[in-house]
């Protein structure tokens, strides 16, 4: 429905410490798979109010129509968006085997 840099959604009327009793929270990793046509239409696409918002281009495909599906995981997982975060994953994995 909607990706964003932010805790979402807002509980309104409950202090914040409050709202894990109140609503479930999901972290996104995202690992994207496109068909080639779809990737290349997607790459055409200008920038979108939200997207230059959040700064997610996730959301361009979404103000277009696009839908993305998603899945739920219990296992832990880490992020890898810079150099030092491949890093942080390479050791969090090596810890995981042991």
């Amino acid at each position: 429905m909607y990706f964003s840099r932010s805790i979402i959604p807002y509980i309104r009327g409950k202090k914040y410490d409050e709202w894990l009793h109140n609503h479930v929270f999901y972290k996104h990793i995202g690992l994207y798979g496109y068909r080639a046509e779809t990737l290349k239409q997607i790459t055409h696409l200008p920038q979108s109010p939200l997207e230059l918002a959040e700064n997610l281009e996730q959301l361009r495909w979404l103000e277009n129509g696009y839908k993305i599906k998603v899945g739920i995981t219990d296992l832990e997982t880490i992020g890898i968006d810079t150099p030092a975060d491949m890093k942080l994953a390479i050791e969090f994995l090596l810890k995981q085997k042991k």
